[in-house]
């Protein structure tokens, strides 16, 4: 088998590894086109650049049993894989065209797995010492990893991850025979979290979560996510939306809502930004985020005792707790307040706060100037763009909560 006939089984198997929010699109320019487009996608980096990564497995070989994944050792699909010379010259022919400014490099679980994540490394070494590439590497761990191999992987690459997929044991288990997520991967995570800084992993470890086909609360997924921050020295986590995939066990589940996956994402960004906790999060008797609002919004309506605020008073983090206020309009609004009082919705605005958003909690100079009943205009103000048609909406608010809001 060639190599273009490679790249485009290995980038086209590697796009169910997650490396960006909004999921990595593809690159489509031209000279762009089959295999070449199949491999490179869009990607922010840990300093907020974008950029174009070279996305790709070293083999599409698993031993693994995933009931998800269109790579399982089950499913009868065209296996090949990639010599540590080979892909790296590819990278690097890429790199000097200005195709690409990254590597993504991941990979399935052969049968010899040592001689996987050997080869992984390789090709990494060949890069940064026969090419003398110095740029950005996401290097995949893979389960089961020896420590040596994980050392390695922290000292040549930018940034490591290896996939919990699952938020613990049980809900692992229905999607594979034979993953430990103890044994696998959180011992490697612990591993990784040991052996950084040195000047090793500049971009830290990530991890990602299939979302929604073990059955999961969004509780389960964030609760898990809560404890890898804190106890493994996470420095994000990345969600994939259940989509499935023909000739597996689960290609009769229903595909989990794109909105779900959104919802994830905005729930983390609080936890991870805006110090919000855990514990304060909203969830339904489900133990789900409300998909037809974001969860900042939800937040505020469950501790609605506290608004509205003024806004010469309130402080930056109680600011940041309004929706439609983040950082940079949190700190213009204390910076303002140091020399002149804040009286009229105007100058919130020349400040970067979204006032449909935040005037609901909010008083200017003792003023109120907004109110709301409808869960449809909450998450259009707090959404734009983002498709309810496939959110059941009910009316949320009664009489006493549209007026403790006023």
């Amino acid at each position: 088998m060639d190599t273009l006939e490679k790249m485009r089984i290995l980038g086209g198997a590697a796009k169910y590894d997650v490396c960006a929010a909004t999921g990595c699109s593809s690159g489509h320019s031209k000279g762009f086109q089959g295999a070449i487009g199949n491999v490179v996608c869009h990607s922010f980096l840990p300093d907020g650049r974008c950029v174009s990564l070279f996305r790709v497995l070293m083999t599409n070989a698993c031993q693994k049993d995933c009931f998800y994944c269109p790579n399982r050792v089950q499913r009868d699909v065209p296996r090949t894989g990639f010599q540590p010379e080979e892909l790296a010259k590819l990278f690097i022919e890429f790199y000097r065209r200005n195709y690409v400014e990254g590597l993504f490099l991941s990979s399935g679980v052969s049968y010899r797995p040592e001689k996987t994540m050997a080869d992984m490394l390789k090709t990494v070494e060949l890069l940064r010492f026969k090419y003398q590439y110095k740029g950005y590497i996401h290097l995949k761990i893979l389960p089961g990893a020896t420590y040596d191999y994980v050392e390695k992987a922290t000292e040549l690459a930018t940034r490591v991850s290896i996939n919990v997929e699952a938020p613990n044991q049980k809900r692992l288990k229905s999607l594979s025979k034979t993953k430990n997520l103890s044994d696998d991967v959180l011992v490697r995570m612990k591993w990784v979290n040991k052996l950084m800084g040195r000047n090793r992993l500049p971009a830290g470890q990530t991890t990602q979560f299939v979302v929604g086909a073990a059955g999961e609360s969004d509780a389960e997924i964030l609760g898990s996510v809560n404890n890898l921050y804190r106890n493994y020295g996470l420095r994000r986590a990345y969600f994939s939306a259940f989509q499935p995939i023909p000739e597996t066990p689960l290609e009769d589940v229903a595909a989990t809502p794109l909105l779900r996956e959104h919802r994830l994402y905005q729930a983390d960004i609080l936890m991870r930004q805006y110090r919000l906790t855990f514990e304060e999060l909203s969830f339904d008797k489900n133990g789900n985020l409300p998909l037809e609002m974001d969860p900042k919004l939800a937040v505020a309506l469950k501790n609605i005792d506290r608004y509205p605020l003024e806004v010469n008073k309130a402080s930056y983090y109680e600011l940041l707790r309004v929706p439609g206020i983040g950082h940079t309009s949190a700190g213009r609004i204390i910076k303002a307040r140091k020399s002149c009082r804040i009286t009229e919705i105007t100058q919130l605005k020349r400040m970067g706060v979204v006032v449909t958003r935040a005037l609901p909690f909010l008083t200017v100079n003792g003023k109120i100037y907004n109110s709301f009943k409808h869960v449809e205009q909450l998450a259009l103000w707090s959404d734009e763009g983002v498709d309810l048609s496939q959110v059941n909406s009910p009316l949320l608010f009664e009489g006493s909560l549209a007026s403790a809001v006023k």
